[in-house]
């Protein structure tokens, strides 16, 4: 990977499935949003929470210079063919400012799952063979285990791991090889009072251990099953998210950095409802990390 392509995505990005609006009510606040966080210097956006290509338009239209990504579209969903050609249509009206995110979802979210590596390789290979291709050098892989992350160097820019430790960030690093881009996730809580931060983040982590592509993750990373119930230990949730001020926040960012990330996507969590676009947050992590 060139310097520029890593240059692309900054050091820190926003990660965000209210980008996406069910409502088309909310999409003028989306447009406002995004464009601040544009000029608030953040890297890249990625719109989070399985996007359509039709999702993505608005927000690359809205912005000016920032890197936009789905974090991630499921191969599942749309085929190859139609999204190739969508994605030619955004570089088209935006040269080098979309990078397609790709995951292959979960089995309990989605009916036709199986064979999922066997499905993204084949997935892959239409991408390559399109009309209008879509290079190695505009897409990125939702990737956790070692046959992913394997893909995820040999058949993208990297890698784009999702609900992951610092200490998955460096086996992610060591399988990736050193110029693969790892763009990890991380959740952050802002709230200086620990077991109320404790509480947002168990809310939302008890979703995700439902889902097995994630507790396996974990308990490969030496957790155990007594830490994956119940919404998740105390121990696990420090591992997973940046709970408390805005220190911490770069101090969790600092660990994912020295373990081999390239990029962090943070996700910005409050004790409101979950689609709640959090710009007070972004403006004060932007401020934290000196990006303006």
């Amino acid at each position: 990977m060139t310097s520029d392509e890593h240059a692309r995505f900054g050091s820190i990005g926003i990660w965000s499935a209210a980008l996406h609006p069910a409502d088309p009510g909310d999409r003028g606040e989306v447009s406002d949003a995004v464009a601040e966080l544009d000029e608030l210097g953040y890297g890249t956006i990625w719109i989070g929470g399985s996007p359509s290509m039709e999702e993505v338009v608005p927000v690359v239209d809205a912005t000016r210079r920032i890197t936009v990504a789905t974090g991630i579209l499921s191969i599942w969903q749309h085929t190859a063919a139609e999204v190739a050609e969508q994605v030619a249509g955004v570089e088209k009206r935006h040269p080098g400012r979309f990078v397609l995110g790709l995951g292959v979802s979960h089995d309990a979210l989605t009916p036709q799952y199986a064979r999922p590596y066997s499905k993204m390789v084949d997935y892959l290979d239409a991408l390559d063979t399109a009309p209008a291709p879509v290079p190695a050098s505009r897409r990125v892989l939702a990737a956790l285990g070692p046959k992913m992350l394997k893909l995820s160097a040999g058949r993208s820019l990297g890698a784009h791991p999702y609900l992951v430790t610092a200490e998955h960030t460096a086996q992610a690093r060591t399988a990736l090889g050193p110029d693969a881009l790892l763009a990890p996730e991380l959740k952050v809580v802002l709230d200086t009072d620990i077991e109320r931060a404790r509480t947002v983040a168990r809310e939302t982590l008890s979703m995700y251990l439902q889902l097995p592509n994630y507790t396996e993750n974990l308990l490969r990373l030496g957790f155990t099953e007594a830490d994956v119930t119940a919404g998740g230990s105390d121990r696990l949730l420090d591992a997973l998210f940046a709970l408390g001020d805005l220190d911490t926040a770069r101090a969790r960012v600092d660990a994912y950095r020295a373990a081999g990330a390239d990029h962090v996507a943070l996700q910005v969590l409050s004790g409101d409802r979950h689609s709640v676009l959090p710009r007070a947050e972004w403006r004060e992590l932007a401020s934290a990390f000196a990006l303006t």
